[in-house]
Protein backbone atom coordinates (compact mmCIF):
# COMPACT_ATOMS: atom_id res chain seq x y z
CA UNK A 1 0.00 0.00 0.00
CA UNK A 2 1.61 3.29 -0.73
CA UNK A 3 1.53 6.27 1.30
CA UNK A 4 -0.48 8.03 -0.88
CA UNK A 5 -3.05 5.89 -0.91
CA UNK A 6 -3.47 5.35 2.84
CA UNK A 7 -3.22 9.96 2.84
CA UNK A 8 -6.09 9.63 0.57
CA UNK A 9 -8.14 7.46 2.38
CA UNK A 10 -7.38 8.92 5.99
CA UNK A 11 -8.51 12.70 4.14
CA UNK A 12 -11.53 10.87 2.31
CA UNK A 13 -13.17 9.26 5.48
CA UNK A 14 -12.55 13.08 7.84
CA UNK A 15 -14.39 14.47 4.72
CA UNK A 16 -17.33 12.68 5.62
CA UNK A 17 -17.39 13.62 9.43
CA UNK A 18 -18.48 16.83 11.31
CA UNK A 19 -16.08 19.36 11.69
CA UNK A 20 -13.94 18.35 15.13
CA UNK A 21 -15.07 14.93 14.07
CA UNK A 22 -12.32 12.73 14.41
CA UNK A 23 -11.37 8.50 12.73
CA UNK A 24 -9.58 5.80 13.98
CA UNK A 25 -6.88 4.37 12.34
CA UNK A 26 -8.33 0.85 12.49
CA UNK A 27 -11.05 2.58 10.00
CA UNK A 28 -8.51 4.01 7.45
CA UNK A 29 -6.73 0.30 7.12
CA UNK A 30 -10.04 -1.42 7.10
CA UNK A 31 -11.45 0.50 4.23
CA UNK A 32 -8.26 -0.01 2.25
CA UNK A 33 -8.53 -3.91 1.69
CA UNK A 34 -11.21 -6.24 0.69
CA UNK A 35 -13.77 -7.13 3.01
CA UNK A 36 -12.58 -10.00 5.57
CA UNK A 37 -8.98 -8.75 4.41
CA UNK A 38 -5.59 -8.56 6.61
CA UNK A 39 -6.66 -4.93 7.38
CA UNK A 40 -4.48 -5.67 10.95
CA UNK A 41 -1.55 -5.90 8.72
CA UNK A 42 -1.74 -2.19 7.52
CA UNK A 43 -1.86 -0.33 11.02
CA UNK A 44 1.96 0.06 11.13
CA UNK A 45 2.02 1.70 7.76
CA UNK A 46 -0.99 3.88 8.85
CA UNK A 47 0.37 5.21 12.03
CA UNK A 48 3.46 5.94 10.39
CA UNK A 49 1.68 8.02 7.51
CA UNK A 50 -0.53 9.72 10.60
CA UNK A 51 2.71 10.91 11.76
CA UNK A 52 3.94 12.26 8.92
CA UNK A 53 0.91 13.98 8.17
CA UNK A 54 1.19 15.49 12.26
CA UNK A 55 4.35 16.53 11.67
CA UNK A 56 3.92 18.55 8.63
CA UNK A 57 0.64 20.10 10.44
CA UNK A 58 -1.73 18.34 8.43
CA UNK A 59 -3.42 16.10 10.70
CA UNK A 60 -3.91 16.08 14.62
CA UNK A 61 -3.20 12.49 16.27
CA UNK A 62 -4.42 12.41 19.93
CA UNK A 63 -4.86 9.82 22.55
CA UNK A 64 -7.71 10.74 25.17
CA UNK A 65 -7.82 14.27 23.65
CA UNK A 66 -3.23 14.98 23.98
CA UNK A 67 -2.12 15.04 21.29
CA UNK A 68 0.68 11.94 20.91
CA UNK A 69 3.25 10.39 18.52
CA UNK A 70 1.42 8.38 16.18
CA UNK A 71 3.79 5.67 16.29
CA UNK A 72 4.22 5.31 20.27
CA UNK A 73 2.84 2.85 21.85
CA UNK A 74 0.25 3.46 24.16
CA UNK A 75 -3.45 2.54 23.24
CA UNK A 76 -5.57 3.66 20.75
CA UNK A 77 -5.11 7.27 19.08
CA UNK A 78 -7.63 9.11 17.17
CA UNK A 79 -7.01 11.22 13.99
CA UNK A 80 -8.53 14.48 13.10
CA UNK A 81 -8.25 17.26 10.89
CA UNK A 82 -5.74 20.43 11.88
CA UNK A 83 -7.96 22.96 14.27
CA UNK A 84 -9.79 22.94 17.77
CA UNK A 85 -10.75 19.53 18.37
CA UNK A 86 -14.08 18.57 19.78
CA UNK A 87 -15.83 15.25 21.14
Amino acid sequence: MTPAAIEAQIFALLATRRDGATICPSEVARALVPPGGPWRALMPQVRQVAQSLAAHQRLRVTRRGVPVDATSPGGPIRLGRQGPLSR
